[in-house]
């Protein structure tokens, strides 16, 4: 019930926006192929189902391994960072740049320079996933309280000490805030990755559907699309709540 009456206005939000996309498209008599009421793309998301279901799946492995992958990356670096503030002043500039080449550019040399294997998708998924948690969990670390720190070092601790005991914890709402993003981000890496070569996945499913003009099924991957990038953010939600609460209680 909380969660109803937390995510209630949105919902009725959306319900209000489909019904009024629904009431355009009878209204106009618009083509499905140029713009599907969303019954007729719900009929349709029932009907694919079956052989649609394992490109979800694909898509769903790739994008949590992609994430896992460019979260680890990113905490590690961030890590090295605020320990070494020299290389955290003069790196950080290039990871800002890093997030300004186009993936879409970038992804047809990383298929030249690593085949068409797993490694060029997951680079592009770490790509877009490694900089969220960079950038939160440096944020989180910096904003360790200073009273604290003094204390902690009139105490007598060590810097490893400072870092586990209190710069960590005090940083762990804004990683998960950047693990959040980055969850979201996952699943468009992963169909993007997906266009440049693969045999499966929720990007093949949408470049045959764009090829055979089913605007249709573009919209039913588009939605899934949508609705897992949520379902992914609602479980790093669900970690943030156990894994902190836990701590606290700690």
């Amino acid at each position: 019930m909380k969660w109803l009456r937390n995510n209630g206005g949105a919902i009725v939000l959306l319900l209000f926006l489909l019904g009024l996309w629904e009431l355009i498209v009878r209204i106009t008599d618009t083509p499905a192929w140029l713009l599907p009421a969303p019954s007729q793309i719900f009929s349709e998301g029932l009907k694919a189902i079956p052989s649609f279901s394992v490109d979800i799946l694909a898509t769903t492995k790739l994008s949590l391994l992609g994430l896992f992958i460019g979260s680890a990356v990113g905490f590690a670096l961030a890590v090295i960072l605020h320990i070494l503030p020299i290389v955290q002043k003069i790196t950080y500039p290039l990871l800002i740049l890093s997030q300004n080449i186009p993936i879409i550019v970038l992804a047809p040399l990383l298929i030249i320079w690593f085949g068409f294997g797993m490694m060029p998708k997951l680079i592009v998924i770490g790509l877009v996933c490694f900089f969220p948690v960079v950038v939160a969990a440096l944020d989180g670390f910096k904003n360790t309280p200073p009273e604290l720190k003094y204390y902690m070092q009139m105490a007598g601790a060590s810097k490893t000490q400072m870092f586990w005991k209190l710069e960590l914890p005090n940083a762990l709402p804004s990683l998960f805030s950047g693990l959040k993003i980055s969850a979201t981000y996952s699943v468009m890496g992963a169909v993007i990755s997906e266009w440049l070569g693969a045999k499966q996945g929720i990007g093949v499913y949408m470049t045959l559907s764009q090829a055979s003009f089913r605007t249709d099924h573009v919209f039913v991957a588009i939605f899934t699309i949508m609705f897992l990038s949520v379902l992914l953010f609602g479980l790093i939600r669900v970690f943030e709540k156990l894994f902190i609460k836990g701590k606290q209680e700690g």
